[in-house]
Formats: C-alpha cells, sequence, structure tokens
C-alpha cells in the first residue's frame, strides 16, 4: 500500500470518444482518473499498457490523417482535370498519344515487313547461280548483330560528347517534353539522322553482290533493329509518348526506363548515357540503390 500511495494514481482512458485513439489519449477531458492497487511492478505494467495504447493510438491517427490527405488530394485532382483546361488538354494530349502509336506501329510493321523481304530477296538472288555465299551469309548477320550492339555505344559517346554539348539547342526540347506543343519535338530529328546512313548501307547491299556488299546490307539491319528497339523502349516505356502493352512488364527493360529517368534528373552528372546498358552505367557510379527506389516508384505509378 505504501508503494500505492508513493506512485499515485494514474490516468486511464476509459470514456469512448468520436475520434481515434489519439482523441482518447491526448485530450484530459476524456480520461477517468483511477487508482491501481497493487505493488510497484503493477504499476509501471499498468503504465507501460498506457504508453503502448498511447502509441497505437498515434500510429492509428497518422492513418487516419494520410488518407485523408489522399483523398483530398485527389478531390483537388478531380476538380483540376475537370476545369476549362483539363478537358480541353487532356483529349489533345490522348490524341497526341494515339497518333504517335499508330505511327509507330505502321513503321515498325513496315520497316520489318521490307527488311525481311529484302534479306529473302537479296539471299535468293544470290542462290541462283547455284553457289551458297557461306562467307558473305555469316558476315551479313554477325555484322547485322554487331552493328545493333555498337549502336548502344554509338548512342552513348554520341548523347554524352554531342547532344549534352553542341547541339544541346536541338536536345533540350527533349529535357523539356513537358512543354512540348504537338506530337513531335525537335529532338526527334536525331532519329532521321540515323535512319539516313542505315538506307544508304541496305541500298548498297541489295543491289550489289560480295562480301562488302553484304556487310554493309548486315550493318543496315542493326541500325533498323536499334532504331525500332529504342523508339518501343525509349518513346515508349520510358516516356509514355505511346502505349507499349506487355513490354512494360519486362523487369529488366523496366530497370532501363527508371536507369534513364534518372538521367534526367541529373542524380548523377547525366549518367547513363546510354539507353539499353543504362543500368550498368549507374552501377559503375554507385547509383544501384537510387535505380532500385525509381523502379518501385514506376511500379506504384502504374498500378
Amino acid at each position: 500500500m505504501a508503494s500505492s500511495s508513493v506512485l499515485g494514481p494514474f490516468s486511464v482512458p476509459l470514456k469512448h470518444h468520436n475520434d481515434h485513439w489519439s482523441g482518447r489519449i491526448n485530450n484530459p477531458s476524456c480520461w477517468i482518473s483511477a487508482p491501481i492497487r497493487g505493488d510497484a511492478s503493477a504499476a509501471i505494467k499498468h503504465k507501460q499498457s498506457i504508453s503502448s495504447w498511447k502509441k497505437r493510438g498515434n500510429r492509428a491517427a497518422g492513418r487516419v490523417i494520410w488518407r485523408r490527405q489522399r483523398e483530398l488530394t485527389r478531390q483537388i485532382r478531380r476538380l483540376l482535370l475537370g476545369g476549362h483546361h483539363g478537358r480541353r488538354h487532356y483529349p489533345k494530349k490522348e490524341a497526341e498519344r494515339l497518333a504517335y502509336l499508330v505511327a509507330a506501329v505502321l513503321s515498325s510493321v513496315g520497316v520489318t515487313f521490307t527488311a525481311a523481304m529484302a534479306v529473302f530477296s537479296r539471299f535468293s538472288w544470290q542462290l541462283e547461280g547455284g553457289d551458297f555465299p557461306v562467307a558473305e551469309m555469316l558476315g551479313t548477320f554477325a555484322l547485322s548483330i554487331g552493328a545493333a550492339v555498337g549502336m548502344e555505344f554509338w548512342a552513348r559517346w554520341a548523347h554524352r560528347a554531342l547532344w549534352h554539348d553542341s547541339l544541346w539547342d536541338v536536345h533540350e526540347s527533349h529535357h523539356r517534353a513537358r512543354r512540348r506543343e504537338g506530337a513531335l519535338e525537335a529532338n526527334d530529328v536525331f532519329a532521321i539522322t540515323n535512319a539516313v546512313p542505315a538506307i544508304g548501307l541496305l541500298s548498297y547491299g541489295f543491289f550489289n553482290k560480295g562480301l562488302l556488299p553484304g556487310l554493309c546490307f548486315g550493318a543496315g539491319l542493326g541500325i533498323t533493329v536499334f532504331g525500332m528497339a529504342y523508339m518501343f523502349v525509349h518513346d515508349g516505356l520510358t516516356h509514355r509518348r505511346f502505349p507499349v502493352g506487355p513490354i512494360a512488364n519486362v523487369p529488366y527493360l523496366r530497370r532501363v526506363a527508371a536507369a534513364h529517368q534518372l538521367h534526367h534528373a541529373d542524380k548523377f552528372d547525366g549518367v547513363p548515357y546510354g539507353l539499353f546498358l543504362g543500368p550498368e552505367e549507374l552501377a559503375e557510379v554507385g547509383g544501384t540503390d537510387e535505380l532500385e527506389k525509381e523502379v518501385q516508384r514506376r511500379i506504384k505509378r502504374s498500378v
């Protein structure tokens, strides 16, 4: 009894309140004082239980506040999109995305069909005389793969040394894409500059026989394949200029898109400058943890 008189009474929350736990714990008007009888250990245990109630109440109150803030944010977003500007701008963006998707699909189907027919016609033409040009065929396929891989390193170098230097006035439109008016931006001209040598190599290789024309034909194929893959992963998956469907669910391509997003955030002095090997570039500068965070952010936004 002496210990009980020394420790005194403790306040125990007994009255029901409309708010969550924090309302009952932190509001003195909702408390009823009740003396605790027993030894000091029982009083300490009761005090610890009250502390535990208060912690649970604070966490629950935090969740309530977070849900209310989220709902308020959604209401503000609906109001903004429901205004005059939202009604006018949103359909325009959707029309741009649809136009870009149609152009991307038609161009990819057209280029793929043309390239396949060109390969078939070229090798059929070579086999008409009865000879089988093994070296030329192997050279064509080997260089097509080599050119596709080499374009990644060319794009990395050009991105760092040219686009972010002497050609920044053109490339800047890509880093300011949110201000873009229309479906195209000045940076799209770089796709044309890469298409010109590909067309030239394919034409020379198609209309001529021999090992050198075969190598040129393969190089043109490799550049073309890289260009189509770049368009879908960079423009579609990363910057969402058009929907890409199941491509967005490929784990490595998701990391590629997140790595390129970090390039735009400029958190590692512009690294990565490449696209498909962007995650490896980030690993070299210690950006793996930040890459994983960006991947998770993209996953949450897509849900």
